[in-house]
């Protein structure tokens, strides 16, 4: 790179918001483009010269165009769309993460919203009925998030700050991992395991939080069978990935009210171009035991701010030669 210029390429929109903030807290003599994702000829153009990608994804082409990268950073905890493999020898990748807190208080709130009725009661109301037992003997009681048994499927960042946050409501907590070591004690959990007690996990809990990464040992982890052994009244939480558990299954178990119900943040389909897509092959916005929110979860103001920090504090390492935090690979 040309003495004394670090250029930084940022094609990740969700940082737009805090450009003013982060372009500040850059190191001396760093150079920032922002050129629009959707315009190749401004992407390519500014890739040639790039020293630092900020940006979800990274391709071949686009390493071939960028072949005086350093450093390619997410920003986000996902880096499987970076083809490592295609970058210049020494290029670091990192991530970042901070959407626990955030992704914490959707799980709870979701929670509750599914366990106290709180989405058919909204419905009913809107019709001039009084969904509540206190003026409806036929409707039914429910419990206080405090009674539940909640079992997390996954228990690294976002598993242990949900479970925080769930305790503090008086839950009783357990956790399985594909290769256990959780402390339970330590944790205050009632017990933990592995994936191979996933059965006993889903029997005894009232709420399933799954936060496992989606793995090809984890795909379609909770189908059918599995789905079976959870409780007529147990709420799923999906807070990982989609396919961790299988469509097909999930959508006939709620069709079918064999599960109390399910807030889905994660999906099966995504947007491919703009923002207007099915999640899914199946209708679930056409069931009402279904919370159905857009991957947002962690998408927060708070979450992104301290993203942006993290990635300006490693382009300042990069330019003092200094070692970098949270590298996940280097290219080879």
């Amino acid at each position: 790179m040309t003495a004394g210029i670090l250029r930084v390429v940022v094609l990740d929109p969700k940082l737009a918001p805090l450009r003013a903030e982060f372009e500040a807290a850059l190191p001396d003599g760093a150079s920032v483009s922002w050129p629009d994702p959707q315009d190749a000829e401004a992407v390519e153009a500014a890739l040639r010269t790039a020293d630092v990608l900020v940006s979800g994804q990274c391709t071949g082409r686009m390493a071939a165009l960028a072949p005086g990268l350093r450093l390619v950073h997410t920003a986000g905890a996902g880096t499987d769309k970076v083809d490592t493999a295609s970058l210049a020898p020494g290029t670091q990748v990192a991530n970042t993460f901070h959407h626990e807190d955030s992704i914490a208080e959707y799980a709870v709130s979701a929670a509750i919203l599914l366990r106290r009725g709180f989405l058919r009661q909204h419905e009913a109301l809107r019709h001039g009925r009084w969904d509540s037992p206190a003026y409806d003997p036929g409707s039914p009681w429910v419990d206080t998030l405090g009674a539940a048994t909640v079992g997390f499927v996954g228990f690294g960042h976002i598993g242990a700050r949900c479970w925080q946050r769930f305790r503090a409501f008086g839950a009783r907590g357990a956790a399985v991992t594909r290769r256990g070591g959780v402390d339970a004690a330590a944790e205050g959990l009632a017990w933990s395991g592995t994936i191979d007690d996933l059965g006993s996990l889903l029997e005894g809990s009232d709420v399933v939080v799954v936060s496992a990464p989606l793995t090809p040992g984890t795909r379609g982890l909770i189908g059918a069978a599995e789905l079976s052994r959870m409780r007529p009244t147990t709420v799923l939480v999906n807070v990982g990935r989609g396919p961790v558990v299988d469509e097909d299954a999930l959508y006939r178990a709620l069709s079918h009210r064999a599960i109390g119900g399910a807030a889905l943040d994660v999906w099966y389909r995504y947007p491919v171009d703009g923002h207007s897509a099915a999640p899914g092959k199946h209708p679930f916005g056409t069931l009402d035991n279904v919370l159905m929110t857009p991957h947002s979860s962690g998408v927060t103001r708070q979450t992104f701010a301290r993203r942006a920090d993290d990635i300006a504090a490693n382009i300042r390492r990069l330019a003092a030669g200094e070692p970098l935090h949270n590298v996940v690979a280097v290219a080879r």
